[in-house]
């Protein structure tokens, strides 16, 4: 009989929120994928759990995938976890989970702790509905476009951030999506767990300041306006806004469309794909007229 995935989730940082069951699993499985075999070593050691260990991360994600299943096919068990939280989520976890059910493997999901459900929860922001935009891009010309993209998502939005970007993070959202109510949510679980609520702009204040952002962060942005009207300055980062831009200034549409894709961190196919569907989407509003445009 061939053998089953399990895809295990592991604390966030405290160690104790793990669940039985993860416990049971991890000892009782053939093999372990870890992101970080040393980093899943010291959860293993804590719960006395003597399992096999194998690295698979994103580096050798695709290779490692093709030997897992050869091993699942042969009768092995394998749980696959991440260094924190369910595998998968802003992790490695998809290609071999895809790889298993094509293979038709039984995969079992082991739910437990999840950074961004976690501050959700207590940040006190809206939690009806929520849109999960994993990091966004590190560049901030492509940030700003994907934030822009995000503008008129009727859900409260929450993003994994590094404490080195969380700065210029916050100063381009309240930037392009107005001023909201927001939530960064740091070392969850951990001892320096902090929460600090406020307007994007407070916050982006407050981060500028290297020492108040460390750790893992997790940002949580309301959905309402402050004032009911976000920037004005807003639809200048669309691609077809860029594009304009160095159009204006000489370019060719070929070279402007190439330099506007290199600018936001696209491809050049995807930055063509999303001009076309701004000039639709403008198109449509143009035939149904002011009301339309609302």
């Amino acid at each position: 009989m061939p053998g089953t995935l399990y895809l295990v989730a592991t604390p966030i940082g405290n160690l104790e929120d793990i669940t039985h069951r993860a416990v049971r699993v991890l000892g009782e499985v053939d093999l372990i994928a870890c992101e970080d075999t040393r980093h899943t070593r010291k959860l293993l050691n804590h719960y006395g759990i003597n399992t096999k260990t194998i690295s698979y991360h994103e580096h050798n994600e695709r290779e490692r995938a093709v030997e897992l299943i050869e091993q699942l096919k042969s009768g092995l068990s394998v749980a696959l976890v991440t260094d924190a939280g369910m595998p998968s989520i802003s992790d490695p976890g998809f290609r071999l989970t895809r790889a298993a059910i094509e293979s038709e493997l039984r995969v079992v999901p082991i739910p437990g702790a999840n950074a961004l459900t976690t501050a959700l929860v207590a940040s006190g922001l809206p939690t009806d509905e929520f849109f999960f935009g994993g990091f966004l891009p590190s560049r901030s010309g492509a940030r700003r476009a994907r934030l822009a993209e995000l503008r008129s998502v009727p859900a409260t939005l929450i993003f994994y951030e590094g404490p080195h970007r969380i700065a210029a993070t916050l100063r381009d959202a309240c930037e392009i999506l107005g001023e909201r109510d927001a939530v960064v949510a740091r070392e969850l679980t951990k001892l320096h767990e902090e929460l600090a609520r406020g307007r994007l702009s407070e916050l982006a204040e407050r981060f500028e300041d290297a020492e108040n952002a460390r750790g893992e962060i997790v940002l949580i942005i309301d959905r309402t306006v402050i004032g009911g009207a976000a920037s004005e300055g807003e639809t200048q980062l669309t691609i077809g806004g860029v594009v304009a831009q160095f159009e204006e200034a000489g370019l060719d549409h070929r070279a402007a469309l190439k330099k506007a894709a290199r600018e936001l961190g696209l491809s050049r196919d995807e930055a063509y794909r999303r001009l076309v569907a701004e000039r639709e989407r403008e198109s449509k509003a143009d035939l149904l007229g002011p009301k339309g445009r609302q």
